[in-house]
């Protein structure tokens, strides 16, 4: 057994005494048994992908926010998949999206807590990686989720999508709402958020296509997450760019926030809105002709994967290196890219023909 089983097992003897003693007062049970038992691809840094998957495992899901409708529906999708893999979940986690220390406090409570894994979705690139990187000497395996760390602060990183899909596609859709002309600008989450700013570079980039010559990029502001916040960014920029023709807000809780205030103003059809959002929470924008198409993954699919891709690091199947493949039950075979980098698959855009199909 893992020596974070043993702890728990054997809590007040390894208190006073070394684990060499420890290991041997419990049960007859010694180093060499406890050898034999990780000799798995943690242990070796070679992926078994024929290991079979552990089961009585505790994972634990760390979103940037608990209550926050799109990570309580990714979340339940790693609870479903962790029941059905023989394992338990748990979530933990912030109430406000800006909240990084107490991220960083979070995973300090899971590493003590000895969980088998931990599913995060980073709040800001860097402020986790200590943490983290403490998690995994425990032999806690760490996957980041939705937004990623630095490579070196975990194992792997399961992404919605490819990020340079996201961004240029949010940018292609906007476009053609706008007729490839007019001010636009974007409304982000928190300025650290790291899959923010990676979709919103990839924005960027595809305006410099010589066919995006008369669309013009004047602000990218931040809601952080806050419905309230978001709803006055959106004011604050319609104000201070009147002639403003579109807006792309990669973030569930600004699209909608920014949804809320278009519907219900003199710019409502006339200022477009795209970006990332969830179908229950934009179907009546898109019906009322509020919005015309948005597009996003499925959240739900993206905590599943996240969860059995923790499962497959923790029972030695991958190790979270580049060309590694594992069997993620039912959604099929996945490959790890560069960087431990899984992506999910292409986002779905979701207009008044499709959106009734979906409820998430």
């Amino acid at each position: 057994m893992r020596k974070a089983t043993l702890r728990r097992s054997c809590a007040a003897l390894a208190a006073v005494t070394s684990f060499a003693l420890a290991a041997t007062a419990c049960g007859g049970t010694t180093k060499e048994d406890v050898k034999k038992d990780t000799a798995s691809a943690s242990a070796t840094g070679k992926a078994d992908p024929n290991a079979e998957l552990k089961k009585g495992l505790t994972v634990g899901f760390l979103p940037k926010q608990v209550n926050n409708p799109y990570f309580t529906s990714a979340d339940k999708g790693g609870e479903t998949a962790l029941k059905e893999l023989g394992s338990s979940y748990k979530e933990v986690g912030p109430s406000s999206a800006t909240d990084t220390s107490g991220q960083v406090n979070y995973v300090n409570t899971l590493t003590q807590q000895q969980v088998d894994a931990m599913a995060v979705s980073a709040q800001d690139p860097g402020a986790l990686c200590t943490a983290l990187k403490q998690a995994m000497s425990n032999d806690i395996k760490v996957v980041t989720y939705d937004s990623d760390t630095k490579p070196e602060c975990r194992n792997a990183f399961v992404s919605q999508a490819s990020a340079e899909d996201l961004g240029r596609t949010e940018v292609q859709l906007l476009a053609e709402q706008i007729g490839y002309k007019g001010e636009i600008a974007i409304l982000s989450a928190a300025q650290t958020a790291t899959n923010q700013n990676t979709w919103i570079e990839f924005m960027k980039d595809e305006l410099k296509d010589p066919k995006y010559k008369n669309i013009k990029l004047v602000k990218v502001a931040y809601g952080d997450d806050d419905a309230q916040k978001s709803f006055q960014q959106t004011q604050g920029l319609l104000q201070e760019y009147p002639k403003l023709k579109g807006i792309i807000s990669p973030t569930t809780v600004g699209i909608k926030a920014a949804a809320q205030y278009l519907s219900g103003s003199k710019y409502k059809g006339k200022v477009k809105l795209t970006g990332l959002g969830t179908p229950n929470d934009m179907r009546k924008y898109v019906k009322d002709g509020t919005v015309e198409g948005f597009e996003l993954w499925d959240p739900a699919k993206l905590g599943e994967l996240a969860a059995r891709t923790a499962v497959a690091l923790v029972s030695g199947q991958i190790t979270g290196k580049e060309g590694e493949t594992f069997t993620a039950g039912d959604m099929g075979e996945y490959t790890i890219g560069k960087d431990g980098v899984i992506n999910l698959g292409k986002p779905t855009v979701f207009t008044k023909e499709n959106i009734d199909k979906f409820d998430f």
